[in-house]
C-alpha cells in the first residue's frame, strides 16, 4: 500500500476505519484487532503524515463534539449547584462544594473575557501598526 502524502489526501477504507477505531478502542493493539490489521501496521501507519493528519483532525472533532455537549449541559448544572447550594437540607459540605464550585466557574469565566478582551486590543493594535 502507498504512503499517503499531505493534508487531506483521501484515506483507504481500511485505514478510515483504523482511525474510528483508534478514536474508541481503549488501546492501540485494541483498534488494531478491530480493524483486523498487524499492531506494527497500525503503528506503522500513526508514522505516516497523511494518516497522522487525518487521525488528529478525526481527534479534534471529537473532542470539538464533546466539549459542545458540555457546553449544552452547563446550564442545568449551574442550575443543580444552586439547588444544593440553596437547599437548607442539603448536607453542609454539598452545599460548600456547590457554592465554591459557581464561585470558581464565575471567576474563571470572568479570566477568559479579560483575557480575550486584552488579546482582541493587541490583535487590534497590531492590525493599527500594519497600517
Amino acid at each position: 500500500m502507498s504512503t499517503i502524502r499531505g493534508h487531506g489526501a483521501k484515506l483507504p477504507r481500511k485505514r478510515e476505519q483504523a482511525i474510528a477505531a483508534l478514536l474508541t478502542a481503549p488501546s492501540i493493539e485494541a483498534a488494531a484487532l478491530q480493524v483486523g490489521v498487524a499492531n506494527a501496521t497500525l503503528r506503522r501507519w500513526l508514522t505516516d503524515p497523511g494518516f497522522k493528519a487525518e487521525y488528529l483532525a478525526a481527534r479534534r472533532d471529537a473532542v470539538s463534539q464533546a466539549v459542545g455537549a458540555l457546553q449544552r449541559a452547563c446550564l442545568e448544572a449551574v442550575e443543580t449547584l444552586r439547588d444544593v447550594m440553596t437547599d437548607r437540607d442539603a448536607p453542609h459540605h454539598a452545599r460548600v462544594a456547590s457554592a465554591r464550585a459557581v464561585l470558581e466557574g464565575a471567576l474563571r469565566g470572568i479570566e477568559v473575557e479579560d483575557v480575550v478582551a486584552r488579546l482582541d486590543a493587541l490583535e487590534q493594535a497590531q492590525a493599527e501598526d500594519r497600517r
